[in-house]
């Protein structure tokens, strides 16, 4: 099984990068041992920021195509959300306006499990919720969606794992999801 995962955002020390290579890692290690895992980083997917007019004129980046492509040649989305003000980052926000220019499921009908982890206490209940409620416009087979609030107690950064038991088997619920039979999940979520 492949499985892409991504943290939606551009800061190199994010907490979401730091979510998805722990779940990435425990998907593999523990839930799905052999999978394949890829992972990007959306600073190597930088463009220009969408317009109808850049479109018109350039057609569609190949970083949008190669993201998109690699969405497509997964058998699962594992994805982490920074949340920006309630919502998804810019820079997540422009390649996936990009993607949806090539087709409007951009996630094409893959299983998707959304991730968020964030310093305050809400634990991405914004950008969650947002993309939980367009996922099925998009093409996404959302398995499961998973806040980690207050990342300082969340996050045992000198051992490299979730601190809190709530959090680790929670975790492990949505990542079993992610990786069930069509007609196991509906029992898993």
């Amino acid at each position: 099984m492949k499985i892409l995962a991504f943290a939606a955002s551009n800061s190199r020390n994010s907490i979401n990068r730091t979510l998805v290579a722990h779940a990435a890692a425990q998907l593999q290690s523990d839930i799905q041992p052999g999978a394949e895992i890829e992972i990007l980083d959306l600073n190597d997917f930088d463009m220009p920021v969408y317009s109808i007019d850049r479109e018109t004129e350039s057609g569609i980046p190949a970083q949008a195509r190669a993201f998109f492509d690699a969405i497509g040649a997964a058998d699962a989305v594992l994805v982490s959300f920074a949340e920006h003000n309630g919502t998804v980052t810019s820079a997540w926000k422009n390649i996936f306006d990009w993607m949806s220019r090539i087709d409007m499921k951009v996630w094409q009908g893959k299983p998707v499990v959304f991730l968020a982890a964030t310093p305050g206490p809400r634990a991405g209940a914004g950008v969650l919720s947002g993309q939980e409620q367009i996922a099925p416009f998009f093409g996404a087979d959302l398995r499961g969606v998973l806040g980690v609030g207050i990342w300082s107690e969340a996050w045992d950064a000198e051992n490299g794992v979730l601190a809190r038991a709530e959090d680790v088997a929670a975790l492990d619920k949505v990542l079993t999801a992610l990786v069930a039979e069509p007609d196991v999940k509906e029992e898993a979520a």
